[in-house]
């Protein structure tokens, strides 16, 4: 379900607020007119008094014309007159009832012979006449005389009323909800460029590397509370861009750490592994067994080292765009000299391999980019049991990434909890360090980042009985 963003709710409250304010208002001003009126009516009645009745209770020779006793002079068109006697109306007329006003009907009769002596005016329904507001009061003769006038000039007036109301108040509304659209729009501004801005910084590459973030945000309305969020954002994104700053120059002062200590480191390391060979050359028996097998560990273990300080190296360099070779390189002959070398040193894995009918070739570092597939079929077959197959795939795609080399084993798979942080540095699948083991974990790390630096991605995919690494590579300039 999609959600109202802010700007609509705004202006749907703006609209029912006011919808209802001037509903309030119609209603008010349609009750006030109402009971002005019908004051005005009361006042009307009064000033009547009850001469058309009295002339029903004594007609003095007076004529009846058509039952509408017209001749009764000074009396407003529509005034009811009747007269009560017994329970029974003996007399009833409605001055001008031939042309404006109904004649009395039967059931008018029997509503107006129910009323009683009142002290006031009040309103009574007559079911063919319509509304009146009515005097009864008592004549000589002990009989009732009723005098009222129609309300049907009150109710029109405020119906009109009604009726301009709604025009001028939908008019107004409409208006109202144009120009609040307007000014929120305008209010919540500064609100989308903060949106516009966040969007930027989350596509950036905040993981590594140095970061620019986009300009701040503008505040053209300070104090407010759409202000307060715009200076906020901002003084967010400085905060920001100087914990990048510092990260990155951290990440620079290690790389040049690791670099400078990887080199420093490759002097002795290969002048231990040089004594111990010169050492171990002086015959059998020359030197004790303990001795001789300490020898031999120095050379394995200096050999070790000297493995994991190229390794170290490699990646300060790669990480800040050195040792890469550009020249056209054979993809395909890479990935058979790959396949040839894992088969040679890893005979009990199944090695299958695709290649396309045409030779591969893209621009890049030959050495570095066999050292990448090298070191993920390494990986294929130093984590999976003996008979695993592992198939190796080259294959060109008609999209940006020109390039793709899949490297697929049907082994156990890599659990679920390592798979973000397979390519990080330093991280093994058995996540334990011996003296025996001779993965310092930056394999798939220096695969990686030899990818990285010919300007493609390396991923995987693994499952129970499926692991994946892919390589993607661009088309070449």
């Amino acid at each position: 379900m999609q959600r109202v963003t802010l700007r609509r709710r705004i202006i749907a409250i703006l609209l029912a607020l006011l919808v209802i304010s001037c509903a309030a208002v119609a209603a008010v001003t349609a009750l006030l007119l109402h009971d002005f009126l019908l004051k005005r009516l009361d006042q009307q009645l009064a000033t009547a008094g009850n001469r058309y009745s009295v002339a029903l209770e004594h007609p003095d020779g007076g004529t009846v014309d058509d039952s509408r006793f017209s001749s009764v002079l000074g009396q407003p068109s529509g005034t009811l007159g009747a007269r009560i006697l017994s329970g029974q109306v003996t007399a009833i007329g409605v001055i001008g009832g031939g042309t404006e006003h109904a004649a009395p009907s039967a059931s008018d009769r029997s509503v107006i012979a129910a009323l009683t002596a009142s002290s006031g005016p009040h309103s009574v329904h007559l079911p063919q006449l319509g509304e009146y507001r009515v005097v009864v009061a008592r004549g000589r003769d002990g009989d009732l005389l009723v005098t009222g006038l129609p309300e049907k000039g009150v109710d029109e007036t405020t119906r009109h009323l009604v009726l301009v109301e709604l025009g001028v108040f939908a008019a107004a509304i409409v208006l109202a909800g144009v120009a609040g659209a307007l000014s929120v729009r305008l209010s919540l501004r500064p609100l989308e460029q903060v949106v516009d801005t966040a969007r930027r910084v989350s596509d950036l590459p905040l993981g590594s590397g140095a970061v620019s973030l986009p300009e701040r945000v503008p505040n053209p309305a300070p104090g407010t509370e759409v202000g307060q969020v715009a200076d906020a954002f901002n003084h967010m994104l400085s905060h920001v861009e100087a914990a990048l700053a510092e990260r990155h120059g951290s990440e620079e002062r290690l790389r040049t750490f690791i670099a400078d200590a990887s080199h420093e480191l490759r002097t002795p390391v290969a002048v231990i592994r040089s004594h111990a060979d010169f050492a171990q050359r002086a015959g059998p028996g020359s030197v004790p067994a303990q001795t001789a097998q300490a020898l031999q560990r120095i050379t394995a273990e200096s050999a070790r080292m000297e493995r994991l300080v190229d390794d170290l190296l490699l990646l300060a360099r790669l990480d800040t765009g050195q040792d890469l070779v550009h020249e056209d390189v054979d993809l395909t002959r890479v990935v058979l000299d790959s396949v040839t070398d894992a088969q040679v040193t890893t005979p009990d894995h199944r090695w299958e391999l695709a290649l396309p009918e045409q030779p591969v070739t893209i621009r890049g570092d030959a050495h570095r980019l066999h050292q990448a597939v090298a070191n993920l079929l390494t990986n294929a077959s130093t984590h999976t049991p003996p008979e695993t197959v592992v198939i190796v795939e080259l294959s060109e795609q008609p999209t940006a990434w020109a390039v793709e080399i899949r490297v697929r084993d049907n082994g156990p798979g890599i659990a679920p909890h390592l798979v973000p942080h397979v390519l990080d540095r330093f991280v093994r699948g058995d996540n334990a360090r011996s003296e025996t083991s001779s993965n310092a974990g930056l394999g798939l790390s220096i695969a990686g980042a030899i990818v990285a630096a010919h300007g493609g991605t390396l991923t995987l995919t693994s499952e129970p009985g499926r692991t994946e690494f892919c390589i993607r590579l661009p088309a070449p300039a």
